[in-house]
């Protein structure tokens, strides 16, 4: 079962597709987050969903939050991915321990070993103000994350 809103978010450190460590921590007391989880690099819905993030940046940086992706590919696969697509945001690798983080959000499918499209919204505080689970092949729509945090 997925993090409710009003929940405490899990924190997490994972490895960025550049190596670095990322922490939900980091952004406590600074930072709105969108912890957006997404089955996996170069598949046709996801592509289009994390595209449609970089093209729309501006919308979560004028709200004071930091958007983070998270996949169960290795970094090493989320460099290229990033690379090549241009997004110079965040893509977090929940690789190992394989889906560690995933399970924690709720949002890991043990039968296809990958994360389901799950979003949440977490405020300064570390407490999830807005959620959206959806199945792999249903994309998210870009407007419900702005509109949630226009009311943080």
């Amino acid at each position: 079962m997925a993090i409710q809103v009003g929940d405490k978010a899990p924190g997490f450190e994972l490895k960025d597709n550049h190596g670095r460590t990322v922490k939900l921590s980091d952004f406590r007391g600074e930072k709105n987050v969108v912890l957006l989880f997404y089955p996996f690099a170069f598949t046709g819905v996801c592509t289009g969903e994390l595209c449609e993030l970089r093209d729309n940046l501006p919308r979560f940086a004028d709200r004071d939050t930091q958007l983070l992706a998270v996949s169960n590919d290795s970094i090493h696969t989320l460099r290229v991915f990033a690379e090549q697509e241009g997004l110079e945001y965040p893509l977090l690798s929940d690789f190992w321990p394989h889906g560690n983080v995933s399970r924690a959000y709720g949002v890991f499918d043990e039968d296809k070993g990958c994360a389901v499209r799950g979003t949440f919204i977490i405020d300064k505080e570390g407490v999830v103000r807005w959620t959206v689970v959806n199945g792999l092949p249903d994309a998210r729509d870009l407007n419900e994350y702005v509109q949630a945090l226009d009311t943080l």
